[in-house]
């Protein structure tokens, strides 16, 4: 449907039939920042819930990174009471590591993930604008077809590092029920996808609406902000905002083709690792099969193994995969994104890197998971430590059976420690076994295959 064909109401309504339909959940969240394009959503989806019933919940991260977020959330607060919904504030401190915006993103999915409860699905409001600017971005750092994607309309977030306590400060406002069957994750919906911003701030006029302009849409020392003053000139020359998402449509198709491929080379010649029937959370590939495969499914698969193994938000850089494609070829390896990749006469072996995982150690029985994807559940090691095995570790194991991992996979293991003694490593028979196990989602984990097709 163009931007013509139906009014906006009569559009997002549209849009969540064919995101959430035709049996929509009873209760939905929406991550509101006080912004146009937020607050827009707001209204529409309050409108729209006339008609379906839906209860909403609503949530407004406070970075703290500008004195007057806290009153831009107060007054999304104020908005939410006279709607008639229920609001929290999420606050977040940043410890002034990496990039501010990544870390912002990644922190906002962390804090929706401690509030959502029984949620499974939270809207938000990314536009059509939003996604020719990502577009502009992505091309001048040189991505290719996956960089190039249209954002999905609907995408599965699985949070596996969750926000820690020290910067994820409270939660202020109603807080969802817990659900008694807990989601593996949830589900981002952006229902305004195929909407202009502009259109948007007309539905907020028209309404007598309010909204905040955040400054730092005007900060050029953002690419998006330059890339948003770009567009404006690109219009005059047909490169306008709505082309640009077409061409972005488009590669997601292409994406989707190219994800079937090593989705079916990975069949062929890849499979996780394994020691003595248990898990060590590598990925292998065949090496022979592999150096035949062409070029963009080798640096999809490798891409794909090394965000999956390091549990990483985001795949690495495509200037530094081929890199290090280069040297696997050339019967060499490397590390990368925390990574350590071998290759053996006959495999290529991605594992975790030891110096990534070195200083890493958890309480068995805090719930949290160690690495980001290993839980360790046996009641008897309530209270002990689970770390990586290390030299420490490996020189306790003394003689092991045939079908240990390497020595340098081995280190990286997930084992139990009882002060400075070994108690249990699954993948090298030390311990009472099956005690250490691969995140759970639902009931069952997330496979490499279902990765290879969800990312």
């Amino acid at each position: 449907m163009t931007q013509s064909e139906g009014s906006l109401d009569q559009r997002f309504a549209q849009s969540m039939g064919s995101l959430l339909g035709p049996d929509f959940p009873s209760d939905i969240g929406l991550a509101v920042s006080g912004g146009g394009d937020s607050m827009a959503m707001l209204y529409l989806a309050h409108n729209w819930t006339r008609v379906w019933g839906v209860r909403l919940w609503v949530a407004t991260v406070d970075h703290g990174l500008r004195p007057e977020a806290a009153a831009e959330a107060a007054m999304v607060a104020e908005e939410c009471r006279s709607l008639g919904w229920p609001h929290a504030t999420l606050r977040w401190h940043w410890d002034g590591q990496g990039n501010v915006q990544n870390e912002g993103r990644q922190a906002r999915l962390g804090l929706i993930e401690r509030w959502r409860g029984g949620l499974r699905h939270v809207l938000m409001a990314h536009t059509q604008d939003d996604l020719a600017e990502t577009f502009l971005i992505r091309l001048k750092r040189g991505s290719g077809v996956d960089g190039l994607s249209a954002m999905r309309a609907k995408r599965l977030v699985h949070v596996t590092q969750p926000v820690p306590e020290e910067i994820a400060g409270e939660v202020a406002g109603a807080t969802p029920v817990a659900s008694d069957a807990p989601s593996a994750g949830f589900h981002v919906i952006r229902p305004c996808l195929e909407m202009r911003r502009e259109e948007l701030r007309h539905y907020l006029r028209t309404l007598q609406g309010r909204w905040v302009d955040d400054p730092s849409n005007e900060d050029t020392h953002y690419d998006r902000v330059r890339m948003r003053r770009l567009l404006a000139t690109l219009e005059g020359e047909g490169l306008g905002v709505e082309t640009i998402a077409a061409t972005a449509s488009r590669m997601a198709r292409a994406k989707a083709a190219l994800s079937a491929r090593a989705l079916a080379v990975w069949a062929d010649l890849g499979n996780e690792g394994q020691a003595l029937s248990q898990s060590t959370g590598d990925i292998l590939f065949g090496r022979a099969g592999f150096d035949e495969v062409e070029q963009d499914s080798q640096m999809r698969l490798l891409a794909a193994a090394l965000q999956f193994v390091s549990t990483s938000p985001y795949r690495p850089r495509a200037e530094a995969t081929e890199a290090l494609l280069d040297r696997i070829l050339s019967g060499g390896g490397g590390t990368l994104q925390g990574c350590d990749v071998r290759t053996n006469r006959d495999t290529i072996c991605v594992s975790r890197e030891l110096s990534a995982v070195r200083d890493q150690v958890n309480s068995v029985g805090d719930g949290a998971l160690w690495d980001g994807r290993w839980q360790v559940f046996h009641p008897k090691f309530k209270g002990l430590a689970i770390r990586a095995l290390g030299e420490d570790g490996w020189a306790q194991c003394g003689a092991r059976t045939g079908g240990a991992p390497p020595f340098r996979a081995a280190l990286v293991l997930p084992s139990v420690w009882d002060g400075g003694r070994l108690v249990a490593c699954d993948a090298l028979a030390i311990g009472p076994g099956n005690t250490t196990q691969l995140q759970a989602m639902g009931q069952e984990r997330m496979t490499f295959a279902k990765f290879l097709l969800s990312h």
